[in-house]
This record gives C-alpha cells, sequence and structure tokens, in this order.
C-alpha cells in the first residue's frame, strides 16, 4: 500500500504462497509483475476518474464514496454517542470536547445570524461543518484512494488484472471528493434556506427584499428605480440558482485536486533506482500533507460560512424589524 508510484495493492490470495523475492522486488521497482496472488497498480489520479464507481463495476447504487460516506458519518455518530452516553456535570475529555465543538460552533452561528435564526439553521451548520471536515481529513488516510482493484477496459465485472492499461477502481473513495455528494449537500441546504426563509420573512417580504427598491424611497424616484431594482433582483434569483453549483464545486475541485497532487509528488521519482525511488516517493508527498489538513478544515470552513451567509442575507431584514 505504501509502495513508489503509489503501489495498489488490490487482492492477495491467501491460498497461494508469493515468492518473498519477487514481493520484495516489486516494491522496489514495480512493473508488471507475475507474483501469484498479488496484484500492484499505479495509478494517476487518486480517485480514478472524476465519476464515483461502483463496487464491481456494475450499475449499484454502492459507490466508492458513498462506502466512504457511510464510514464517516458512523464515526461521527459512534463517537457522539459515546461522549453523550451518560452525561455528567463534571464532564470527560470525550463529552468536554463535544461540549467545546457545540458552543463554539453556535455562538459562530449565532453571531452571524441572530438568536432567533441560529436555533433553527444550527443543526444543519454544525452538521455540514463537521461531516465535511472528517470527510476530508478522512480521505488523507493511507490506503484511501490508493488500495483497489484493476480490471480491463472492456468487462470491469471480470477477474482482476495486471495489466498496466487496466482500469484502477479505489476501494475507498473520499465523499467531498465525488461530485455527486457535494452537489447533493449544496442541495440539500438550499431546500433548507428555502424553508428558513419562508419561515422568518414569508412569500410576499421575501418578494419584496429582491425586487422592491430599498431605502425608504417614495413618489417619483421609486418609480423611476423599479425597473432597475426588478432587473437587479432578476440577477439575484440566477446567483441563488447558481449557489448549488458554486458550493459544490468549490469543495468538489479543491479536494479532488488535493489528492491530484499528492499522488503526483509520489510519482516525481520514478527514474531513481529503487531504494532510494522509494524514500522520495514517502517523503516528497509529506509537506503537501500537512498544506492538505489545512485546506481540509479550510474548505469546511468555507462551505459552512457561505452556507450561513446565505441564510443571513435572507433573513437579516427580519431581524433588523423585531
Amino acid at each position: 500500500m505504501f509502495g513508489p508510484g503509489p503501489l495498489h495493492l488490490s487482492r492477495l490470495a491467501v491460498e497461494k504462497k508469493a515468492d518473498v523475492s519477487a514481493v520484495l522486488n516489486a516494491f522496489f521497482n514495480p512493473v508488471d509483475l507475475n507474483v501469484p496472488g498479488l496484484l500492484m497498480q499505479r495509478a494517476v489520479l487518486a480517485s480514478g476518474s472524476i465519476p464515483a464507481e461502483a463496487f464491481g463495476g456494475g450499475d449499484s447504487w454502492l459507490t466508492n464514496s458513498i462506502f466512504v460516506a457511510l464510514i464517516v458519518m458512523g464515526i461521527i455518530l459512534l463517537f457522539t454517542r459515546m461522549a453523550t452516553r451518560r452525561m455528567e456535570l463534571i464532564p470527560g475529555a470525550k463529552q468536554n470536547f463535544v461540549e467545546f465543538i457545540v458552543e463554539f460552533l453556535y455562538s459562530q452561528v449565532e453571531e452571524i445570524l441572530g438568536e432567533k435564526v441560529a436555533k433553527r439553521a444550527f443543526p444543519l451548520l454544525a452538521t455540514i461543518f463537521i461531516y465535511v471536515l472528517v470527510s476530508n481529513w478522512f480521505g488523507l488516510l493511507p490506503g484511501v484512494g490508493t488500495m483497489g482493484f484493476a480490471h480491463s477496459e472492456e468487462d470491469l465485472t471480470g477477474p482482476v488484472t495486471l495489466s498496466e492499461t487496466a482500469h484502477f477502481t479505489p476501494l475507498l473513495r473520499p465523499a467531498s471528493a465525488d461530485l455527486n455528494a457535494t452537489l447533493g449537500m449544496a442541495v440539500v441546504f438550499m431546500l433548507v434556506w428555502f424553508f428558513i426563509t419562508m419561515r422568518e420573512t414569508g412569500p410576499v417580504d421575501f418578494l419584496k427584499h429582491i425586487f422592491a427598491p430599498k431605502g425608504g424611497l417614495t413618489g417619483f424616484m421609486w418609480i423611476l428605480l423599479v425597473p432597475i431594482f426588478a432587473f437587479v433582483g432578476v440577477i439575484e434569483v440566477i446567483s441563488i440558482l447558481f449557489r448549488p453549483v458554486s458550493l459544490s464545486l468549490r469543495l468538489f475541485g479543491n479536494v479532488y485536486a488535493g489528492e491530484t497532487l499528492l499522488h503526483a509528488m509520489s510519482g516525481m521519482a520514478d527514474k531513481l533506482p529503487g531504494a532510494v525511488k522509494f524514500l522520495f516517493d514517502i517523503l516528497l508527498p509529506l509537506p503537501f500533507y500537512f498544506m492538505e489538513i489545512l485546506v481540509g478544515i479550510l474548505q469546511a470552513v468555507v462551505f459552512a460560512l457561505l452556507c450561513t451567509v446565505y441564510i443571513q442575507l435572507s433573513t437579516a431584514h427580519d431581524e433588523e424589524e423585531h
């Protein structure tokens, strides 16, 4: 799994014993091999392809990114359950950590949205931030995106192959590196955004907020500015419709590019001899791993913060009136 290139350990048949010298030679010189039961494959991109791939190459709903999304969700739910199963007045380490995260996030949301709207929007916004952050960092674990199966291009459901032109399907793929997942989160947010906006302002006030002239103008000036503000309102509606696209592409692009960068760095020393190549394949990506840790939390903050600002923009006038 940690071999140069990177190496991809797809299947090890326990019923067959691979020759030890052949395995060591494969580890330091990953080329097309005939090692019984052992498959190692190079990959250009961490995720193999932009669309997520179903297990077995069929049309199953269970893709490698959905599988990782379920794992991430399970980790979050399990840790939260363990931390809050027995709430105590003097909290332990897990309970204290969860309470700190919740209190910190709520204070940030309340500062932007106000107390009234924050109570309705906080559950979704906190979930988005925590889920995106854990998903981004989960994608940096060894083996995620680099361990999987290689099949022939003609039959993705066929037997595993050692061909260098084989189609590589990673077993684990970060959910945030799948456009379906990021677009799904953005669409769900927009539905909740619409519900909260209608609940706080109502359809009439919402339309006035978008199309009507601002600043308390009356008389001739109000009539004069109606066409201008109506045109600006149309532009605002178009920008609202594009929000799911911008949210999803921003997160997907950054995470997918980070994966590609890490794998490009791990293959920079292909021309060097065995042991030196192995060493460089490990050392070269390390600085970028630290950068991707920062990118992971930054993208979670940006996604959640933009969602918060979108809610604030459509409900701010309601808070001012009350």
